[in-house]
């Protein structure tokens, strides 16, 4: 899945540390979902904290995770990675974040702006996006 989510990016840097978003999975900040059939995972959506020193792609805090998914090819436009992206806002509000970042590709940010996020910051080749979260509470 993560060769999926950041091939754009390393279709132009294949040394990029794209390991980063998945390296010592389990720590503080950390978590994530999966989408399958049977044995088959077609999809998957994970956040992770990064710190200042060691920044990720959609950095903005040290207490904004940023957010990573995919899905493959043949299961795209199916509903898929909606249904990985609100199950995962889901467990970030439960986590008591406030928001989410994320970076997109330039020009592929419509899906993530249909859910919420807005652009934050950009580059030439990529946008840093961000989700405001309502706390679990006001939603209930």
């Amino acid at each position: 899945m993560l060769k999926h989510a950041y091939h754009w990016r390393l279709a132009r840097d294949p040394d990029l540390p794209v390991y980063r978003y998945v390296q010592n999975w389990g720590r503080h900040g950390d978590a994530g979902v999966i989408s399958f059939d049977g044995l088959n995972v077609h999809g998957a959506a994970w956040y992770r904290l990064f710190s200042a020193a060691e920044p990720g792609f959609g950095f903005v805090d040290e207490q904004t995770p940023e957010l990573t998914i995919a899905v493959v090819p043949s299961h795209r436009g199916h509903g898929s990675g909606a249904e990985l992206l609100e199950a995962l806002l889901e467990q970030a509000r439960r986590d008591d974040f406030g928001r989410i970042s994320l970076s997109a590709q330039q020009g592929q940010t419509g899906f993530y702006e249909h859910h919420g996020f807005e652009v934050v910051g950009e580059t030439a080749e990529a946008v840093t996006m961000v989700v405001q979260l309502a706390p679990v509470t006001a939603e209930r």
